[in-house]
């Protein structure tokens, strides 16, 4: 990639395009039978929690691993949840449909690097929810791009 290539948080519009995203996507929540109930005791920063974290994963700034402690904490949330496949691709498709209502790229260079960090994110995050995972407390924040992931990242 060039140095005058967007980052896919560039592309997609930034944090308020996140926070939109985040915010309306969590309005689905609430109503959705599958998924409502593992979010049931969510906050109402949880939206620009994950706002901050796609945002830092996509390649805007590390506001969310210098707030919120980084990949490590992000992890942490998940531990003993007892997360299973069906909720993780629920909360994929779910993120994807949100996406689309609010217009936000479509074009398939980005939909295939958001949908290959969605499915690597929402898969890592169910394996980090059985019994006996940990947090890795040296874990590199996640720094997605165009097709290529930098760094040896596993959960």
């Amino acid at each position: 990639m060039s140095e005058n290539t967007p980052t896919l948080y560039e592309w997609l519009g930034g944090i308020d395009a996140l926070r939109r995203l985040t915010s309306r996507f969590y309005e689905h929540v609430k109503r959705d039978t599958l998924l409502a109930p593992v979010f049931a005791h969510m906050g109402g920063d949880h939206p620009a929690h994950v706002a901050a974290f796609l945002a830092e994963v996509l390649g805007g700034p590390t506001t969310y691993s210098e707030q919120y402690g980084g990949h490590p904490h992000m992890i942490q949330q998940h531990l003993n949840r007892h997360l299973a496949q069906e909720q993780r691709r629920r909360w994929v498709a779910l993120l994807l449909e949100t996406a689309d209502e609010l217009d936000m790229p479509d074009d398939p260079e980005f939909r295939s690097a958001l949908v290959g960090y969605l499915e690597w994110g929402s898969r890592l995050a169910v394996i980090n929810s059985q019994p006996g995972a940990q947090a890795d407390q040296d874990a590199p924040m996640p720094k997605w791009g165009w097709g290529e992931v930098k760094g040896p990242y596993r959960g």
